[in-house]
C-alpha cells in the first residue's frame, strides 16, 4: 500500500466516524428536546420517556429539523413557539455533544 492509499482510508474512516457521531448527537438532542417538551406538558417518568421517543422517531420523516419542530410545536399548542423550539434545539445540540464526549 502507498501512503496515499493509507491517507485515503484514514480520511474515509474519519468521515464515517464523524457522520455517526453527528447522527448520535442529533438523536440525543431530539430526546432531550422531547424530555423538555414533556415537562412543559406535565408528563413525567415513563410517559415523558415515551414522548421523547416519539420526538426522536418524528425526525425520520424528512431531512432537517422542521419535522421535529412541527411535531413539538403542535403538541405544545402555544406553550412554546417554533422559534423557541429552534433555539432550544441549538442549545440542546451542544449539550448532547458534551454528553457523548463525556461517555467516550
Amino acid at each position: 500500500m502507498t501512503t496515499f492509499d493509507d491517507r485515503e482510508r484514514a480520511f474515509e474512516s474519519k468521515y464515517a466516524h464523524d457522520a455517526e457521531m453527528q447522527f448520535r448527537a442529533t438523536a440525543r438532542r431530539n430526546k432531550l428536546l422531547g424530555l423538555w417538551a414533556a415537562s412543559l406538558l406535565g408528563k413525567t417518568g415513563a410517559e415523558a420517556e415515551a414522548y421523547a421517543a416519539e420526538v426522536v422517531k418524528s425526525d425520520l420523516q424528512e431531512a432537517g429539523d422542521e419535522d421535529v419542530v412541527r411535531k413539538v410545536a403542535a403538541d405544545l399548542d402555544g406553550k412554546a413557539s417554533a422559534q423557541d423550539i429552534r433555539m432550544k434545539l441549538d442549545a440542546l445540540l451542544i449539550e448532547a455533544k458534551g454528553q457523548l464526549a463525556s461517555e467516550a
